[in-house]
């Protein structure tokens, strides 16, 4: 894909103000939008949208094919006549700033049953021919993922390794009994799924008539306890119990001396390879059908990946092993042609990594906060971009620009910062950033919300290697109504200053 000369904000629709909760597919997901094309902004980031589990991240999810119910608006809901406006005048008062995760998915919850009772009762006919065609064309995901939701709601939340044998493993008798007597609960999950979609592809329409295309995240593994590992055990490297037998993480290094473990099973990519690469390609086709660009999480493990025993404490104990390469890469172009995607190529990156991106074309990140840690040949110093370079201020991981100059940054990062920036007062180090970024060669520019709006380290999404409190921040309404004023004014200045306002996209 052309990244040509552009720009455009991250933002995760949990993020977005809502009266429900949680931010949503609803009417300020359409103000985002709006935000966006009047400041000359062509592209909109959002992070996994498929469902959340116990920690609430949407990294660990219980399906890479499926979608977050809890980002079904209300709203349209209403518009659709699958609720009445009735079933919304008794909201609790949810705090605008923060998801109150605890609070909101009960009541999104009880708000998805009462659709689904009322399309039982009285949906038209329209939304049920929509919804059998749904079902038809989605079917080779949908299946396995509503059949696991069932599931794993009637055995109380249980990992699937731990429910029956013969279910955790998939004995055919006992998967059609299952079927059977959960059909009711199936059939409303894949309703919801249905109404996500329904939501979703209404949206991006949206987003492609007002000139914005919207980047996707794509996790690199996906969580033990998920529809894909339970409907494709062979695909990955599990004990006969369906445990892991080894797992993913990072070795250590300079930010963590006993590395990471992130408990993830690693893929079996000789099986995948006989297979060839089917399920990566439906996890391609199913993301592309979601979005215009895909960032792909942790690329670095499509070369090489660090396996960890299964029962280690840490991650010291692991090694490399080798990934499925080019020969994944090029299977992915025969089936989907030139891949719209963006590598994570953060951290310490190896030869052979780089040489995998300059041979499909795929471009690279940079973050301005890596920049002032060395010295002027870092390549996350803007002097050093270049046009197959996605560079950001901050990404969901980072702190607020304006937390990582506070609490991040040791003091002679904060000296190499002020004099390479130019932070001479007339500007604050945020819409300074913003400058350098929007001036350097980048084919484009992202900028998380927080920075623009100038937000302290509270509005962080995610602090990496903590649990609890992470994925909640919200932009509060008045914050939203500024995107739209006077900060997407002065954004849309600086867009077109610097010639990236003029991009259109291929797509």
């Amino acid at each position: 894909m052309d990244l040509g000369h552009s720009s455009g904000l991250l933002l995760h629709i949990t993020s977005l103000p809502s009266r429900f909760g949680i931010g949503d597919l609803g009417p300020d997901a359409y103000r985002f939008v709006d935000a966006c094309a009047q400041a000359d902004q062509h592209f909109w980031q959002v992070l996994p949208v498929g469902p959340v589990a116990f920690s609430h991240s949407p990294y660990a999810s219980p399906s890479t094919f499926a979608g977050n119910p809890l980002l079904i608006s209300p709203d349209h809901l209403v518009s659709d006549g699958l609720l009445l406006q009735s079933d919304l005048t008794h909201v609790p008062e949810f705090e605008d700033n923060i998801v109150d995760f605890e609070r909101a998915i009960p009541f999104k919850r009880r708000l998805l049953q009462a659709a689904w009772a009322r399309y039982r009762a009285h949906a038209p006919p329209s939304i049920r021919t929509a919804f059998d065609t749904f079902r038809h064309d989605h079917a080779h995901w949908v299946d396995n993922y509503a059949l696991f939701a069932a599931l794993r709601e009637s055995l109380g939340e249980r990992r699937f390794a731990e429910w029956p044998r013969s279910l955790a493993l998939r004995n055919p008798n006992a998967l059609r009994t299952a079927h059977k007597r959960h059909k009711d609960t199936v059939v409303q999950q894949t309703f919801w799924q249905f109404l996500f979609q329904r939501q979703w592809d209404r949206l991006r329409e949206y987003c492609r008539n007002n000139g914005v295309s919207v980047v996707g995240d794509l996790p690199m593994y996906v969580a033990h306890d998920s529809a894909d590992v339970w409907s494709h055990p062979d695909l990955f490297r599990l004990d006969d119990a369906a445990e892991p037998t080894v797992v993913a993480g990072v070795p250590p290094d300079f930010f963590s001396a006993t590395g990471q473990l992130w408990g993830n099973p690693v893929y079996r990519w000789d099986q995948m390879a006989n297979e060839g690469y089917a399920w990566w390609t439906a996890r391609i086709k199913r993301a592309l059908a979601l979005f215009d660009l895909i960032r792909l999480d942790h690329f670095r493990g499509f070369v090489a990946f660090w396996a960890v025993p299964a029962g280690a404490e840490t991650a010291e104990g692991g090694q490399w092993v080798d990934g499925a390469g080019a020969a994944l890469f090029k299977r992915l172009t025969e089936s989907v042609g030139t891949l719209p995607v963006i590598a994570e190529n953060l951290g310490i990156i190896t030869d052979d990594v780089t040489a995998l991106m300059r041979r499909f074309d795929i471009p690279g990140m940079r973050v301005l906060q890596f920049a002032f840690g060395h010295n002027s040949s870092n390549e996350h110093l803007p002097h050093q971009y270049t046009p197959r370079v996605v560079a950001y201020t901050g990404t969901h991981d980072n702190n607020t620009l304006s937390g990582w100059w506070d609490y991040d940054t040791t003091e002679s990062e904060r000296d190499f910062a002020t004099r390479y920036l130019h932070l001479d007062g007339r500007e604050s180090l945020q819409w300074r950033s913003i400058r350098v970024l929007m001036a350097s060669r980048a084919g484009l520019v992202i900028f998380p919300v927080q920075d623009l709006l100038e937000l302290p380290a509270t509005a962080r999404m995610n602090t990496p290697g903590t649990i609890g409190g992470n994925w909640a921040w919200r932009l509060r309404p008045g914050e939203l109504d500024r995107l739209c004023g006077d900060v997407g004014i002065r954004l849309r200045d600086l867009t077109r200053l610097y010639g990236r306002a003029a991009y259109r996209s291929p797509l």
